[in-house]
């Protein structure tokens, strides 16, 4: 069953896991199981989706009930009228704050499929974060004696495909289990100590006005057992628990080789 974070007349909002497509693609055409079916089948009526979440990536995904309430949500999408927030553990330590402005190029599945022209020229492409902590553990891969990592809350300002995982990597702070754009060894070590085998990204909250009601609403959605499982094991998950994804919040500094920002 997919947990449903909020259900209204015409909208629902799931919990999606890493590892499950939104819809069929061909890009993955052997895989046989997708988070639209599922929640058609779970709630025993159609379900239009409005936007997607990459594969690897868990945390809200939003559904319409009809059309119509696609076609309205998928307009606000577009016109940037939807806030999201993302939770992401990278490699490194990137800047405190920052916004990343760093155009994108057009990948294959960004495009109508009876589309047979290709854009070369690349999207304007923005993403601001903010790090909430930062650890050093004792693990030497390559050359470095240590390894540091930090954990970041994300704003996408525009909606690339894979813009969170290419934004990081252009900033050279890839996320943790990212297979395409990230490292290898850094993400076995994850997966060696944390028994966990996942991209590090959660998109943990979705807000916007109701376009029917006009109601302001904000979706939550805690994070997978597996991240938080990563977590737990850095003892960062006080910083959730204590409100600090706050876009304003000062750095202290705490024992056991790491720094937070409450």
């Amino acid at each position: 069953m997919l947990p449903i974070l909020y259900r209204d007349d015409e909208l629902i909002a799931i919990h999606k896991p890493s590892h499950l497509l939104v819809h069929k693609t061909d890009l993955d055409f052997f895989e046989t199981q997708f988070a639209l079916q599922q929640l058609r089948n779970q709630i025993g009526q159609h379900v239009f989706p409005i936007h997607r979440l990459d594969k690897a990536t868990s945390g809200a995904l939003l559904f319409a009930l009809n059309p119509e309430m696609a076609k309205l949500m998928g307009e606000a999408f577009a016109d940037r009228r939807v806030d999201k927030q993302y939770l992401a553990l990278v490699r490194g330590w990137p800047d405190n704050s920052g916004i990343i402005d760093y155009p994108l190029s057009i990948q294959q599945d960004d495009m109508d499929e009876h589309c047979t022209t290709v854009r070369k020229t690349p999207q304007d492409a923005q993403t601001q974060y903010h790090s909430l902590a930062q650890f050093t553990l004792d693990w030497k891969i390559d050359k470095y004696p240590t390894s540091r990592y930090a954990l970041l809350a994300l704003k996408p300002i525009t909606g690339r495909r894979h813009q969170l995982r290419r934004h990081l990597k252009h900033l050279s702070h890839p996320i943790v289990g990212d297979s395409t754009y990230g490292k290898g060894r850094h993400n076995r070590a994850f997966a060696e100590a944390f028994e966990v085998d996942r991209l590090l990204l959660a998109c943990t909250s979705l807000g916007f006005t109701h376009p029917r009601s006009g109601t302001r609403l904000t979706i939550q959605c805690p994070l997978a057992g597996d991240f938080a499982q990563v977590l737990k094991g850095l003892d960062a998950l006080n910083i959730l628990q204590q409100n600090a994804l706050a876009w304003d919040t000062p750095c202290i500094t705490t024992p056991r080789n790491r720094r937070i920002w409450m």
